[in-house]
């Protein structure tokens, strides 16, 4: 028998991104943005701040008067946030001004209201307003365009739209934006011992949960997920289904039958994709490819092993690595380093990502047995992955691992 060379997950991960291809732009409102990934890069149509103004509540002065304190100032009208026109303040005069409110002409300073005479809140407009306490010069003055100024880059392609980045976008005169089209995503699961979760079990057969693990990441990574699929091991009935999914989406992921087993009806029926062997545990088998129809509709595919461990573990590691290619940005994988507080054994030549419950003081396996990629019950305490090289025989407490979080 002709051994099969087992490839790297980073080769892997390099052909599954190279199979996605650019998606279609479209515009929507910033209110439809968030989680989207913006498609262009966006420069500022307007200066922010967009006028000079106040930064606190209080009387806007000219330094100049207010060097030596006390000092009686006449007051020559008010300035409330929103205001269309400022009184001039001239040589010995103040104006009342409120947070955000455009700076008057003449006035280079913002004196805060509790240095001053008058009360907080609201009050009768004073003639006169005594300062007791001196500022520096242009304290509390928030200037034109100090921020961003027309012109100037605020978002590149690729970012993705935070609340953060929306109120960004707001703020430099963009209404709606335009972004990638979601990467659509159809979870095929196969299998015969299958029935929908809550059905009594017979001999022989599970609840199906891969496609709950599945779609929940993706939707987590962005992509917008169409279906269900279900397919029983009949190859005729798999393929009419494979055939319905690859219309709908831009991904198609199948859980099990990417193995060497006798009934694995993937394998048998998706004879154009690829089959490999990852250096990897659990998600050792590996599937992947496009996929195209009679009539023309493509998709690409990945074929990940049936085990539900396995099925997130590789979710993770090439379902993430797809989106984002589609999408044009990395997703990211939050990374830390983190002692082992207790140890675990690794396999030969394998890189092992295991389940870990992060406590204060490191990590320790989330289940007994370790990374088992049928302890799906127990999946749920984890807080991350641990990631132990290939070169690895043995994890011992006190070891650094790396840690990559999977909230």
């Amino acid at each position: 028998m002709v051994a099969v060379p087992v490839r790297s997950v980073e080769e892997q991960q390099r052909i599954v991104r190279g199979l996605a291809t650019p998606l279609p732009v479209e515009r929507v409102p910033l209110a439809e943005a968030e989680g989207r990934v913006l498609a262009e890069d966006v420069v500022a149509r307007f200066a922010v701040p967009p006028f000079t103004n106040s930064a606190m509540d209080g009387y806007a002065v000219r330094h100049a008067d207010v060097v030596d304190v006390p000092v009686r100032l006449e007051v020559v009208g008010d300035i409330p946030a929103g205001a269309r026109s400022a009184p001039e303040v001239g040589a010995g005069s103040a104006a009342r001004i409120m947070t955000g409110a455009p700076m008057p002409e003449g006035a280079d300073t913002v004196v805060p209201v509790e240095l001053t005479d008058q009360p907080r809140g609201e009050a009768p407009l004073p003639g006169r307003v005594e300062i007791r306490e001196t500022v520096e010069f242009a304290k509390n003055v928030r200037y034109e365009g100090e921020n961003v100024t027309p012109g100037d880059e605020v978002l590149a392609a690729g970012t993705l739209l935070t609340p953060a980045a929306l109120g960004s976008l707001a703020s430099v005169g963009y209404g709606e934006v335009g972004v990638v089209r979601r990467p659509r995503v159809a979870v095929v699961t196969t299998g015969d011992e299958l029935v929908d979760p809550g059905s009594l079990l017979a001999f022989g057969q599970i609840p199906e949960s891969n496609s709950y693990l599945v779609a929940g990441l993706a939707r987590k990574w962005g992509a917008e997920v169409v279906g269900p699929f279900r397919a029983t091991d009949d190859p005729d009935e798999f393929r009419a289904v494979i055939e319905q999914a690859v219309e709908q989406a831009d991904v198609v992921v199948t859980t099990g039958g990417v193995s060497v087993g006798a009934f694995d009806v993937v394998r048998a029926v998706l004879a154009e994709a690829e089959y490999q062997a990852v250096a990897m545990q659990p998600g050792k088998p590996q599937a992947s490819g496009r996929i195209t129809t009679a009539d023309g509709h493509s998709a690409v595919f990945l074929g990940l092993p049936g085990n539900p461990v396995s099925v997130y573990v590789s979710s993770w590691v090439f379902l993430r690595e797809v989106l984002g290619a589609f999408t044009g940005r990395s997703i990211p994988w939050r990374r830390l380093r983190l002692p082992a507080l207790e140890g675990w054994g690794c396999p030969p030549r394998r890189r092992q990502y295991i389940p870990v419950v992060v406590e204060p003081d490191g990590v320790r396996p989330a289940h007994a047995k370790g990374s088992g990629s049928h302890l799906i019950a127990s999946l749920v305490l984890a807080d991350a992955l641990a990631v132990v090289g290939a070169d690895v025989d043995e994890v011992t407490a006190g070891d650094i691992v790396d840690v990559h979080l999977v909230d």
